[in-house]
């Protein structure tokens, strides 16, 4: 598989449409399962609160999981990241309700470099809050 991103169409400065990732309760009890993560703050309010959050949050990795998902959907191939990493700058607080929470995720391509590879800048935020920080991705392109 390639990536269906080619190279010569993609500028610096160029945005990558947003999207809004939602994220249920049950997409936090179905991601511990398979991270192996059964952290109670992530799944249990009363035991959230008890330690001083506001409500249960969803795993840091969860969140740059949509991140890496935004990337990949954008190049058509999952194989095309050759360099992921973020910071981790808030949390994602989920309510327990029919809503739950949005990750919002962006991008901007910051960088042309050799071998047909870019980097892309990314935002994620919940929010106003910036959940995300130094977000960045190297992708080859076709």
């Amino acid at each position: 598989m390639a990536a269906t991103v080619r190279y010569d169409e993609v500028e610096v400065g160029q945005e990558l449409p947003a999207v809004d990732y939602n994220v249920r309760r049950l997409n936090l009890v179905m991601y511990a399962g398979a991270s192996g993560d059964f952290n109670q703050i992530h799944w249990n309010e009363r035991f959230a609160r008890t330690v001083g959050l506001p409500d249960v949050i969803a795993h840091g990795m969860f969140t740059m999981a949509q991140a890496g998902r935004f990337v990949t959907d954008w190049a058509g191939d999952p194989g095309a990241v050759v360099d992921f990493g973020v910071r981790f700058s808030s949390m994602v607080i989920v309510p327990d309700d029919d809503q739950g929470a949005t990750i919002a995720v962006s991008g901007v391509v910051e960088e042309k470099l050799e071998d047909k590879r870019v980097v892309v800048g990314l935002t994620a935020k919940a929010g106003d809050a910036k959940v995300l920080s130094k977000a960045r991705a190297v992708i080859q392109l076709s």
